[in-house]
């Protein structure tokens, strides 16, 4: 019999990691794992416990095998289906919403390109509930992942599967705010196999290029879905 404190301790990841794939395991929050770790975990807790612990040990994002990582003070649904968001992109949020800061009661028209998880797109749309917020990508396997988020946080987000711009049809499709975070780590960028970067989506990582394509598609065509005074939020790499 392996109780809770037993496995805790024999547990060769950190302690907060570990802790967190407890409380994915048995349900309980982290104060009940403090008062009831003399509780014996039952087989199948244990064997997915270990199983847990193996696939963190090989380097698994724990965002994957919690399938949830926060952003933006909001917990969102993840896969290997799309990049896990992460605090530089909240950034990016900042941006958008403090250079429209006197326009949030006003009905804007917002469209993020590429939108993976959804995390950019439902963050404005949660944050600005008058703006309408329209968030595509080419991965149905991510829609499917940014539609339950929507569903959770901000229903009004309109999902569109395309490449970029091509299902948006002018000139009904123009927008006040357009903001991406695309693909931008050159093909040869020794960091795709490194750390998370080696279980994450390549296709939404990488442009298979110089990691500067998407940015020239995006600028080339943005204009033409720009209302006047409109203004583009790209992310982009340090070195870039």
């Amino acid at each position: 019999m392996t109780q809770i404190a037993q496995a805790l301790r024999l547990s060769p990841l950190p302690i907060l990691e570990s802790r967190m794939l407890m409380q994915h395991v048995t349900g309980l929050s982290r104060v009940q794992l403090i008062t009831r770790d003399t509780e014996v975990l039952m087989q199948t807790q244990l064997t997915h416990w270990n199983t847990l612990l193996d696939r963190r040990i090989h380097g698994e994002p724990m965002a994957y095998i919690l399938g949830q990582r926060e952003f933006y003070g909001r917990m969102f649904t993840v896969n290997p289906s799309v990049l896990i968001p992460r605090p530089d992109t909240e950034i990016l949020i900042d941006a958008v919403l403090q250079d429209h800061a006197e326009q949030e009661q006003k009905r804007l028209r917002v469209l993020d390109l590429g939108t993976g998880s959804g995390a950019i797109a439902v963050t404005l749309a949660a944050e600005r509930l008058i703006w309408d917020v329209w968030a595509v990508d080419v991965s149905a396997a991510a829609l499917k992942i940014a539609q339950e988020n929507v569903d959770t946080h901000a229903p009004t987000v309109q999902l569109l599967h395309s490449d970029w711009f091509s299902a948006l049809t002018e000139p009904s499709a123009s927008f006040d705010i357009i903001v991406s975070n695309p693909p931008y780590i050159a093909a040869d960028d020794a960091h795709l196999a490194e750390g998370d970067l080696r279980f994450e989506p390549r296709g939404a990582l990488s442009d298979e290029a110089d990691g500067l394509r998407h940015y020239r598609h995006i600028i080339a065509n943005a204009p033409s879905f720009l209302n006047d005074g409109g203004r583009i939020y790209l992310e982009h790499g340090f070195e870039q």
